[in-house]
């Protein structure tokens, strides 16, 4: 959790400045994926990775509640250096073993620096460097650290805090609220009632890990929302494995496999999306049976993808329902009752315990107060580059990855980008890279980061003013299109007009 520390007059003396040619802001996911590649494709750069946590692993550190998984298989979730050897939909301890072990085989630990909160990241024009002001966690004590181009992996959403709606009188509840991103170690769910409201990857995983436990566990949910369903095992990894094919070879080959199957399923759900949705929804009423009512708890109003579709491993949530130990009530929330909650038909849900999983807080650039040469610097103010870089903005790129793939496949395809424009940069001796709108691009509309239309979680609609505009050409948006940008990014003409150098 991202707690400040206040500040200890006795560390009040400013030390020196530290110096490096790249600043990695996050040891989540990105950061430890672009630390590597920046070791491997540019060897004897200098860089230092800072982190506000008390060790790397980013989302999957943050987030404790019970069954917390991936719902990205990691054959395309894992990195591409890497081979995922375990089942395909991982614990969040799975994963970050795998992470450690990318950090030990890399010698990556020596540059990272835990418990480091960052507050402002100023650029000179003049000494064309990010001056980088941070404050140790643990101690208050302030650290500064200067570098020429700052690599921004720290994610999209806020770590300290989840996103609860305020709904009417929640102080009358005499129970427990929790949100899932601050789950409590000292929470027992033994024989306990538990509303869990959401419908989300979140609801789905933790749903399932606690029905056992619970005396009753509900999925309260405004709207149903798409699942995925099938084994947690990818039976051609498994097939060969028993043909002793190397793993590297079967994580290359599988990857592959899941990437073609994923474009084709997204194209589907574009050119026929109430097919694809009569067959998401027939896998539930396969586990739930006939008589359940699957049109009112599991039939979405918006077409399949335009918001994200949680993978549910063996079917866990839906045989924890058939079971009767899980619920689903689709309503919406009146008001909170000392009991519980009460819903708009006019009904009482009882509970002991509610859990809100209702999803994040987003969070452009780390709530890191920017400024260019003094001034105060509004992300919304620029034109995102190809959804990596933004117009006005020297030397700096964002990792922001996929929604309808996994995120670190970008994190890939960004960190071939950084590496080969930084080195574009020192072939020319340029020390600064800027975009900026072409000539021909000054009469494009300016649009929302995302298309509304296209994908629509709430989380980037409640925030979306937040966030750099788009053009209407590929050059200026994030097209969430993996299979487009795999041949894109390696294709990016480095002296284009796009890019300015000085």
């Amino acid at each position: 959790m991202n707690v400040r520390a206040t500040a200890n007059p006795a560390s009040s003396v400013q030390k020196p400045a530290e110096h490096f040619d790249v600043l990695i802001v996050g040891a989540g996911i990105s950061g430890v994926g672009s630390a590597y590649h920046l070791t491997t494709q540019l060897p004897g750069t200098s860089f230092v990775i800072l982190e506000s946590q008390d060790s790397f692993g980013g989302t999957w550190l943050t987030h404790r509640y019970p069954g917390i998984r991936s719902d990205s298989d990691l054959h395309t979730f894992g990195y591409r250096f890497k081979p995922w050897v375990g089942p395909p939909i991982a614990t969040a301890e799975e994963i970050k073993a795998y992470m450690g072990e990318v950090i030990a085989d890399n010698d990556l630990a020596r540059h990272i620096r835990y418990r480091h909160w960052i507050e402002r990241a100023s650029w000179s024009g003049a000494t064309a460097r990010w001056t980088v002001e941070a404050v140790r966690i643990d101690s208050g004590e302030p650290a500064t650290f200067t570098a020429n181009f700052l690599w921004m992996c720290q994610g999209y959403y806020r770590h300290s805090e989840g996103y609860t709606p305020e709904w009417k009188d929640m102080d009358a509840f005499r129970g427990r609220i929790v949100h899932p991103q601050l789950w409590p170690e000292d929470l027992e769910l033994r024989d306990k009632k538990v509303v869990v409201i959401g419908s989300g990857a979140t609801a789905a995983t933790l749903i399932p890990a606690i029905a056992d436990e619970c005396a009753h566990v509900t999925m309260l949910q405004r709207s149903p929302t798409f699942f995925r369903l099938g084994r947690n095992a990818i039976e051609l990894a498994e097939t060969l494995r028993q043909l002793q094919v190397k793993e590297e070879w079967i994580h290359e080959i599988v990857r592959r496999k899941i990437l073609f199957e994923q474009d084709a399923f997204t194209r589907r759900c574009l050119a026929e999306p109430e097919q694809v949705k009569t067959e998401l929804i027939g896998q539930i009423t396969a586990v739930l049976g006939p008589d359940y009512d699957v049109d009112t708890h599991f039939t979405p109003k918006y077409r399949p993808w335009r918001q994200r579709i949680a993978f549910v491993p063996d079917a866990d949530l839906f045989q924890g329902i058939k079971s009767g130990k899980a619920s689903v009530v689709t309503d919406e929330i009146d008001c909170f009752t000392a009991r519980g909650i009460r819903l708009q038909s006019g009904s009482e849900l009882e509970a002991d315990i509610i859990v809100t999983a209702t999803g994040f807080n987003l969070c452009v650039l780390g709530d890191i107060a920017f400024s260019l040469d003094g001034k105060p610097l509004d992300f919304a103010d620029t034109v995102t580059y190809r959804g990596m870089m933004f117009t006005g903005v020297p030397n700096m790129a964002w990792v922001f990855g996929y929604f309808r793939a996994s995120w670190t496949l970008r994190t890939d395809l960004v960190a071939d980008f950084v590496c080969r424009l930084l080195a574009h940069m020192r072939k020319k001796g340029a020390t600064t890279v800027t975009p900026a709108l072409r000539p021909e691009d000054h009469n494009m509309p300016l649009l929302p980061w995302i298309d509304p239309e296209n994908f629509n979680p709430g989380y980037m609609m409640r925030n979306m003013h937040l966030l750099p505009r788009r053009g209407d050409k590929p050059e200026w948006q994030h097209s969430q299109d993996y299979w487009a940008e795999k041949d894109q990014f390696p294709a990016i003409d480095l002296d284009d007009a796009a890019f300015v150098y000085d």
